[in-house]
């Protein structure tokens, strides 16, 4: 009941929590604040070359500003495949609250190019990331699984998930203390990506790891002991 109870609160302000921009401060304009946030999250694959449509220039995105708000306020894009606050991950690559509501509020207020052309960054330059390489000493989950040595856990890879799926992945410690480790949300295997943790998570001997379908397949990536 309490992880439904947790849930609703999560998915509701994913979509409710964004603040309207002060109308005394300066104007959000793309030249300055919102091209920035693009190029930072978007134009890797948004781009000529990219993996889909290019988001790269103003002229590019003006025609789009009222899918991209409503994308943004979803938080399905840019695609983290995860919901935000469930579980802490240093390579999360979605837009911060901050971004959302800087976006928001600059299509709200008119999506203004901005007077200043040498306000506009300099574009970023691309490279091809390199193919995720799992670790030793890795363990899989299918269904709920009972930890039989004492684990040190860096991250979590979706090995295998069916398209569309959605389910929340914890650790009951034996103290019976509940870790959130990952919520994943309406899983695309085309954009599949491991799900790293901003700091190590230590799991004793009989934590219970839940939450995995029987018919998915969670990998469990280990890592070094965190530091105290």
């Amino acid at each position: 009941m309490k992880w439904a109870l947790y849930a609703g609160c999560l998915l509701l302000g994913l979509c409710l929590e964004v603040r309207g921009h002060d109308p005394n401060k300066t104007p959000i304009t793309w030249n300055r604040e919102v091209s920035r946030i693009f190029y930072e999250r978007c134009v890797s694959c948004h781009r000529d070359g990219g993996t889909s449509f290019s988001l790269m220039t103003y002229r590019d995105v003006q025609p789009r500003i009222v899918a991209i708000k409503e994308q943004v306020m979803a938080q399905r894009m840019p695609p983290w495949g995860a919901v935000k606050g469930f579980g802490n991950f240093r390579n999360d690559a979605g837009l911060t609250q901050e971004q959302v509501e800087s976006i928001v509020d600059w299509i709200d207020g008119g999506a203004r190019r901005g007077n200043n052309p040498n306000a506009l960054p300099k574009e970023p330059k691309f490279k091809n990331p390199a193919a995720f390489k799992l670790p030793k000493d890795n363990i899989a989950v299918s269904g709920d699984m009972k930890v039989e040595r004492a684990l040190t856990l860096d991250g979590l890879w979706p090995e295998r998930v069916p398209e569309g799926q959605s389910f929340q992945i914890v650790a009951a410690r034996p103290d019976g203390s509940i870790e959130p480790l990952l919520w994943l949300y309406e899983h695309k295997q085309a954009q599949r990506h491991p799900f790293l943790f901003r700091k190590p998570i230590d799991l004793p001997i009989g934590t219970v790891i839940r939450g995995v379908p029987p018919d998915a397949t969670v990998v469990l990536i280990a890592g070094k002991k965190a530091r105290p």
